[in-house]
């Protein structure tokens, strides 16, 4: 049996992600804010196991009793265990200066300080478990290239990043260790494109940028990102270099 566990599961890459490995001999934990119904339905209808957890990830004083619960309920013939930090916000876009102490609040617990929490409790709890163990970051290329207008979205996936790279080297000679990457999956046509696209020049000068992504066609689907990331769960020599990745050169 195989697990996975996703956060942002009820929309974008996180639904997508969801979707391909939906089977009846995996099981899947899904958390975001919201359920997904849809999801839900056709899990059912492929007989696959799949429980939705409703938790808004800003709250991160309740993240290790969740995955807790979630580890707890683990059967006893488990292959492998991998935990995808999808769950991401673009907000606050602006100016540093104008961007409130809440929304960077926000946006760092949800980018950084969750996937920290989650991926710590996750190798705590599964540390005697001899599987195959893995971690999946989903990054972006903010964390590498400083936007104007992002800081907070930036800040956030640099520390990812960085964090990705203190795991992979704490773990790489423990045997048994948990594997992690951290990946950029390029340009997607999601509900955060829809958002970037919406803001005022004044606040992301950008804007235009991506409004002609979108006009030129050259935004990935959420369906097909996925199926190129669960791809790479499978092959070992990338998990094994640099943890630090971009889709869009593999």
């Amino acid at each position: 049996m195989d697990i996975y566990i996703i956060t942002g599961a009820s929309k974008g890459i996180g639904e997508a992600l969801s979707r391909k490995v939906l089977d009846p001999g995996h099981i899947v934990f899904c958390i975001a804010r919201t359920r997904n119904e849809e999801l839900l339905e056709l899990a059912r209808t492929k007989n696959a196991p799949c429980t939705f957890l409703e938790h808004d990830l800003s709250k991160t004083d309740s993240l290790e009793s969740l995955l807790d619960g979630i580890i707890t309920s683990f059967p006893t013939d488990v292959n492998s265990v991998t935990l995808i930090n999808n769950a991401g916000v673009v907000e606050p876009i602006g100016n540093s200066e104008n961007n409130t102490p809440q929304d960077i609040a926000i946006s760092v617990a949800i980018n950084l300080t969750a996937p920290m929490i989650l991926t710590s409790v996750f190798i705590r709890k599964l540390m005697t478990y001899k599987i195959a163990k893995r971690v999946m970051n989903i990054s972006s290329g903010a964390g590498r290239n400083a936007y104007p207008g992002w800081s907070a979205y930036c800040a956030g996936k640099a520390g990812l990043d960085h964090y990705s790279r203190t795991i992979f080297e704490e773990q790489k000679n423990i045997s048994n260790g948990v594997k992690v990457i951290s990946i950029a999956p390029g340009i997607i046509d999601t509900g955060m494109q829809q958002t970037i696209r919406s803001t005022n020049e004044e606040d992301f000068k950008l804007v235009q940028r991506f409004i002609n992504y979108k006009e030129n066609g050259l935004l990935s689907s959420p369906d097909e990102t996925a199926q190129k990331l669960i791809q790479l769960l499978y092959k070992e020599d990338i998990w094994e270099n640099n943890p630090i990745l971009d889709l869009r050169n593999l």
